[in-house]
């Protein structure tokens, strides 16, 4: 690079939220002036991405990957749906995915560069959200599944098996993508929030006028009902979203869930 070095565009990229070819550019056309630059970006609408920073990006989309027995879960975020199934942000979404799948989670930095470039084509806060990848243990399944809503997925799920089959693998993540549920099983609730939700169904109870000697079974019950409600739900107890009769913990008829991951947008 002439009159210029790769950390004077890292640089110039970093304080105008240009991209990298642009930043590149910029000071090609200036002789690595770096305040003529940053004012050539500036007069070309190129260096405004850092402004879109404190932009609120709960639209976005999610992709899935599998490879070589490992599953990947990854989101990237934009400021409006318009922008998330657009061609150029669903090719890198998923682009992204297949790269976690088959190289790990710190993975998504090779591309750091095409997150950074779509900022400034599509003239949003696009960024990248939570990225997850499982490999399961020796004899574990592994499975997923993805809502796919106007061209792009916008809910998607990972889950880990162990001791059932493929297929009951599959039917959990599609379960778990409608019933949203935060903790898998009641141990991941805080006890502090149990006892205080106890304690408000106590008052509550006897309120209503019930026995004393009553009121620990009646809120046990109720507290049975809070736990499948519980921001999230507990996955275990919740009515399976195929037959109601029947809650998670039944379907699975003795097999385990060992993790999962969930991400939703939109």
């Amino acid at each position: 690079m002439a009159g210029f070095t790769a950390k004077d565009v890292q640089t110039l990229r970093q304080a105008t939220g240009a991209g990298m070819m642009d930043a590149k550019k910029a000071l090609e056309a200036n002789d690595g002036d770096f305040d003529a630059a940053g004012k050539w970006l500036r007069e070309r609408g190129l260096g405004k991405a850092a402004e879109r920073t404190d932009r609120d990006n709960a639209e976005g989309a999610v992709a899935v990957a599998e490879h070589g027995g490992a599953v990947a879960l990854v989101q990237l975020k934009s400021e409006t749906d318009f922008v998330a199934k657009s061609p150029q942000f669903v090719a890198l979404v998923d682009e992204l995915a297949q790269l976690v799948a088959a190289k790990g989670t710190d993975a998504v930095a090779e591309r750091q560069d095409a997150i950074d470039d779509l900022k400034v084509t599509l003239k949003e806060n696009i960024d990248l959200g939570r990225v997850v990848r499982f490999e399961a243990a020796p004899g574990n399944v592994l499975d997923t599944y993805l809502h796919v809503q106007n061209g792009r997925g916008v809910n998607g799920v990972v889950v880990e098996l162990a001791g059932g089959t493929q297929e009951l693998a599959h039917d959990i993540a599609v379960h778990i993508a409608f019933g949203k549920p935060g903790v898998l099983s009641r141990d991941e609730v805080p006890e502090a929030d149990i006892e205080a939700e106890r304690e408000a169904l106590t008052n509550q109870t006897r309120n209503e006028g019930k026995p004393e000697q009553a009121l620990p079974k009646i809120v046990e019950g109720k507290l049975g009902g809070w736990f499948k409600r519980v921001p999230g739900g507990v996955l275990l107890e919740q009515p399976y979203a195929k037959d109601d009769k029947l809650t998670v913990t039944d379907v699975l008829k003795g097999a385990t869930i060992v993790r999962f991951a969930q991400v939703v947008v939109g």
